[in-house]
């Protein structure tokens, strides 16, 4: 539950619409939500400007559906990461979006977008990384533009969209092979970059760990790195910098 839905509560009994024993009722569920297999924090929100959000992967189709449900009900939005268009289906909820590159489920998020956050795949094959990152960003209330294949093989490509770098508030940057897409655009701009190391690779990637060390070591200054395939993780970095005042 958001800060405007519990300051519209306290209102409606301000003002006599809403009788005390209503507005228990309403705010009952506060500050979280008892399913016996999950425990929805419904004030999250609150606390930390970032509601609870939904990791499908190694939870039921049951147990997905109830907690998205319960979520639902009082706020009207809630996200699923790593979710399946099966899931998508069994939520029967006309609102919900399901991002195929990433699996990712929306209802409502935050109408007004603010800021620019910008980000960047350094190959095609990244795309559902960034796609997590952007789509988790924009929910949250950022506005966000993303520029695919851009990585180190052709930077021809990047320089074409120097505007954009110059643009934006905050850049995510994912790459996996080498991962050395982060430190290229570190050199390049004075914005705060969140380095997104892909799973994406040939054998000696390992599944991501050689983009991830090389994040980590990269020799530009102030450049943070997030884990593995983690978009969802960078999208709520990136928001938190961009609605910085």
């Amino acid at each position: 539950m958001h800060f405007h839905q519990i300051k519209k509560v306290l209102d409606a009994v301000g003002t006599g619409k809403l009788s005390p024993e209503d507005a228990a009722k309403e705010l009952k569920h506060l500050p979280y939500e008892d399913l016996s297999f999950a425990k929805p924090d419904h004030h999250r929100h609150l606390r930390q400007g970032v509601p609870e959000v939904v990791f499908a992967a190694g939870k039921t189709e049951i147990q997905v559906v109830q907690i998205a449900h319960a979520m639902y009900k009082k706020s009207r939005s809630f996200l699923i990461t790593k979710a399946t268009e099966k899931i998508h289906e069994a939520l029967e909820i006309k609102e919900a979006v399901f991002h195929a590159a990433s699996g990712v489920i929306s209802v409502g998020g935050e109408r007004k977008k603010t800021g620019n956050v910008l980000v960047l795949t350094a190959g095609t094959s990244d795309i559902p990384v960034a796609e997590e990152a952007a789509v988790t960003a924009q929910f949250l209330g950022s506005r966000v533009h993303t520029v695919c294949d851009v990585g180190v093989a052709g930077l021809h490509r990047l320089m074409d969209n120097r505007a954009a770098l110059d643009k934006a508030r905050v850049i995510v940057v994912v790459a996996g092979m080498e991962g050395a897409l982060p430190s290229v655009v570190g050199g390049m701009t004075d914005r705060p970059i969140i380095a997104v190391p892909a799973s994406t690779g040939y054998g000696t990637s390992f599944g991501g760990l050689t983009a991830l060390f090389a994040m980590l070591n990269s020799c530009v200054p102030g450049i943070a790195v997030m884990n593995i395939d983690n978009g969802f993780g960078a999208g709520c970095l990136s928001h938190r910098i961009n609605t910085i005042r």
